[in-house]
């Protein structure tokens, strides 16, 4: 099955509606994706049907409408590929968007990505997350994190909620293991502003393993002594 067919396919299975410009958009990113993928490491996913499903739809899985609003600010931390801030970008071009990486080899791709599609509002970072959340013109100042495939919550969260301003949302695109990372992360999730409102356990077309959204909000300002610096999170989580 070609990616076109898989894409709609998968798309009609899950209650999505793309239009025919949302299709092509979405194949010639699957194109670039593959062609870039031979000579910088993006992706171990490569057969059609398996980007169509495991990275475009699982990136929608994510979307609410009163979360992603109209005119929405979104930082994705630890982009890669574009997953899932591009699809999301595709899917709801009012999203005003920041695909946020530390290998400058991702980003190169994803400028060619956005420029190829014709893009706008829309912003590639080059930073680590722990820097960028320190930043003025990065902390607090979006009304959504989103990440995928990045690290467990408890660690994750400290990367993603100081971006967000109080009243808006971390939501993170987890795998089987989401409710023990749900537990291990109370206590960050607490002491960095957030509160967890909803884990909403999806299956994808053809998939049967186990995942979830977790959609964290923003309840109080994160202290100031968070995100600490590079290394730190990982070694000796909250």
């Amino acid at each position: 099955m070609d990616f076109v067919n898989a894409l709609e396919n998968a798309a009609t299975s899950f209650g999505l509606e793309f239009s025919t410009c949302q299709i092509e958009a979405f194949r010639l990113y699957q194109e670039l994706l593959l062609s870039w993928n031979e000579k910088v490491n993006l992706t171990a996913i490569t057969k059609p049907e398996e980007v169509a499903v495991k990275h475009i739809i699982d990136s929608l899985a994510c979307y609410n409408e009163s979360v992603f609003f109209d005119g929405a600010t979104i930082v994705d931390v630890g982009t890669g590929a574009g997953f899932p801030g591009l699809p999301l970008k595709i899917f709801r071009p009012e999203l005003k968007v920041t695909l946020l990486d530390s290998l400058n080899k991702r980003l190169v791709f994803l400028q060619e990505v956005v420029d190829r599609l014709g893009l706008k509002d829309i912003k590639i970072v080059h930073s680590r997350a722990e820097d960028a959340g320190r930043k003025k013109g990065g902390r607090e100042q979006y009304n959504v994190a989103v990440s995928r495939a990045v690290a467990r919550l408890n660690v994750l969260a400290e990367y993603c909620l100081p971006f967000v301003c109080p009243g808006g949302y971390f939501v993170a695109l987890k795998g089987a293991q989401y409710r023990d990372e749900i537990t291990e992360a109370k206590n960050a999730v607490t002491v960095l502003g957030g509160q967890v409102q909803e884990v909403k356990p999806i299956v994808l077309p053809g998939i049967s393993d186990s995942r979830a959204i977790i959609y964290i909000s923003k309840v109080s300002s994160t202290p100031a002594l968070y995100p600490r610096r590079p290394g730190t999170v990982e070694k000796n989580p909250l």
